[in-house]
């Protein structure tokens, strides 16, 4: 069977949003883009707070049960797009490490994935951030190492000094 979804893993400002980019540019099929930024982007404001989702000033995310409801129910949501025969490549911050690994494992059962891990040094990252502009100061050096606890992927990049388009490419060849 060949490769329905592709999980991209890594912190804030790592650069997996130009990977997934760069990976839909030059995969022969088309595959859709799914990310936990767009999840949060699509929820109300009102959700933002300690219940829900909130981000500290330092750059820490606190995720609360509401968010993890609906985050399950856009998981499972993601794996029925894949099931009905779409290709589907997720970008997602594994703040619990492992465990968070394991919550896709188990919505993605039966299907073949292809884990990657996007890696960046915290100071580049922390730069990208900056120029950014739409993030919390903080987050990208909070995230850089913690998002990697425990995961266990078929292939890691780094883009602290490799181009999206390299990485894209070190992905697709295990397709």
């Amino acid at each position: 069977m060949p490769t329905q979804v592709i999980v991209l893993n890594g912190g804030s400002s790592a650069g997996k949003s130009g990977i997934i980019r760069c990976l839909q540019a030059i995969l022969p099929e088309p595959w859709l883009a799914v990310g936990v930024d767009r999840l949060i982007e699509a929820m109300p404001a009102t959700m933002r707070s300690p219940e829900s989702i909130d981000f500290a000033a330092d750059g820490t995310v606190i995720i609360g049960p509401e968010f993890d409801r609906l985050q399950q129910a856009w998981m499972a949501g993601v794996a029925a797009t894949v099931r009905a025969g779409a290709r589907v490549i997720i970008d997602d911050v594994f703040l619990g490490g492992a465990g968070s690994q394991q919550r896709w494992r188990i919505v993605l059962d039966g299907l073949d994935v292809l884990w990657a891990g996007v890696r960046c040094d915290a100071e580049v990252a922390t730069g990208r951030e900056i120029a950014r502009g739409d993030r919390v100061r903080g987050m990208a050096a909070a995230q850089a190492d913690v998002v990697h606890r425990g995961v266990v992927y078929d292939v890691e990049v780094d883009t602290t000094h490799t181009e999206s388009i390299a990485c894209a490419r070190t992905i697709a060849a295990l397709l």
